[in-house]
């Protein structure tokens, strides 16, 4: 990231982001307007209006018991880049791209393959339309979006996605880590485990996690691995999944096998079968296979007060000791820095049994809890957008010979320059 010269003209900027550090591909146009009087940057770049114009998205989803590969979620982001780009622009309204201030993409930390997939197209785009790049750090484009959507002035922030557990508060124009897992994240936690017990991957193995501990009652003991203001969840997983290997687990029934079926994706109408001859089919085609689970609740309720172990109790187990953890490590971190908000981003930050764990945390602290629904803590190109438009009104961007991607890029690495 470069420093430049700042904008000094007093007009709306856009900006076109790029997501793609997993299986979910994005692409978005925001727009901010500086308030009247100002130049669009400097202290009044926190009192832009800002207005989303466009947030498209494509999930590549894998069939139940099945995690996404690199190299197979490359293929997906490089087949379908276009048509998101090119539907994220016809939905901004804008002309075409030349009306674009510049151009985002998410640098990291993210998978290899899909990063660089995004990124090539970001980079040509730049070229072709002669475009300033702005490469953006995945986790700041989460934090960004929530707090400027939820309006959380300076809350700690729990980031937890499938590939990131994190605590984090911001100081002298950097987001620092307060602690964060020792091994597997909270979401790769939650999606092996569905995958042990064959939950669908549509529309995510984490929401399907979430449907299931709904239906649980029974809480089994679980390994509690905080670490001071660290966590750790392998042995918590593995504990996990032990009880299916109990002579007293009862697996729930699926009435239709997915194997053959086209899976779903979140955005477009249109479904990605991994074969681009066939590649294109309407969502409505799909199966509920979650509608196939309803014969066996009456089985399941027959059961409830037998020695018994179903997979709906070690959903409800697995959620309710990981939460705990993360509250307890968040509600360190808040009273290290005197603060009473918390701000969820992250995809796992839509579980709603979290939101209500930590709700309960903050309000015995005098404060709340701050949280997105699905169209902003999913990983999507919006967040990359406006995260990338506030360092470009700061006069940063991205020279195209260091617009590389970086797998494992720290979220206390990026300089916070809009935030004084």
């Amino acid at each position: 990231m470069q420093s430049g010269p700042l904008p000094t003209l007093y007009r709306p900027y856009l900006a076109l982001g790029l997501e793609g550090s997993a299986n979910k591909l994005g692409a978005g146009v925001i727009r901010h307007t500086p308030p009247t009087g100002h130049d669009g940057h400097g202290a009044a770049i926190n009192h832009a209006r800002v207005d989303i114009l466009s947030n498209v998205r494509h999930t590549y989803v894998t069939p139940p018991g099945e995690g996404f590969q690199p190299s197979d979620t490359a293929k997906h982001h490089k087949h379908w880049i276009l048509s998101v780009v090119a539907e994220a622009v016809r939905a901004s309204g804008i002309a075409s791209i030349a009306e674009i201030d510049c151009i985002c993409y998410t640098k990291g930390p993210g998978m290899g393959a899909p990063l660089q997939a995004v990124s090539i197209v970001a980079r040509t785009l730049a070229l072709m339309y002669n475009k300033p790049l702005v490469g953006v750090n995945h986790c700041v484009g989460h934090i960004e979006m929530g707090r400027t959507i939820t309006g959380a002035h300076n809350p700690v922030v729990l980031y937890v996605s499938g590939g990131n557990t994190q605590v984090i508060a911001y100081s002298a124009q950097k987001y620092r880590i307060f602690g964060e897992t020792l091994d597997i994240a909270v979401g790769n936690c939650l999606d092996r485990f569905a995958r042990v017990i064959g939950l669908s991957n549509d529309p995510s193995p984490g929401y399907n996690i979430e449907q299931e501990a709904k239906k649980g009652h029974r809480l089994f003991p679980l390994p509690y691995g905080t670490k001071g203001m660290d966590v750790s969840l392998a042995g918590m997983l593995s504990a996990t999944e032990a009880y299916t290997k109990d002579a007293r687990f009862r697996p729930t029934k699926r009435g239709v096998s997915t194997t053959d079926v086209p899976v779903g994706a979140l955005a477009n109408g249109r479904i990605w079968t991994g074969n681009s001859a066939h590649a294109l089919q309407r969502s409505e085609d799909t199966v509920n296979v979650r509608s196939c689970e309803q014969d066996n609740i009456s089985g399941l309720d027959a059961e409830r007060d037998a020695d018994i172990i179903t997979p709906a109790d070690l959903c409800f187990s697995l959620q309710e000791y990981m939460f705990a953890m993360l509250v307890e490590i968040t509600e360190r971190a808040m009273a290290h820095i005197g603060s009473k908000d918390v701000l969820i981003v992250g995809g796992v930050g839509c579980n709603e049994r979290l939101q209500q764990m930590m709700g309960i945390m903050a309000s015995e602290r005098g404060g709340s809890v701050f949280a997105t629904d699905e169209r902003f803590c999913i990983d999507n190109g919006i967040m990359i957008a406006h995260a990338g438009l506030l360092a470009y009104r700061m006069g940063q961007s991205t020279p195209l010979a260091k617009s590389t991607t970086t797998q494992r890029y720290r979220t206390d690495t990026p300089l916070i320059a809009w935030r004084a």
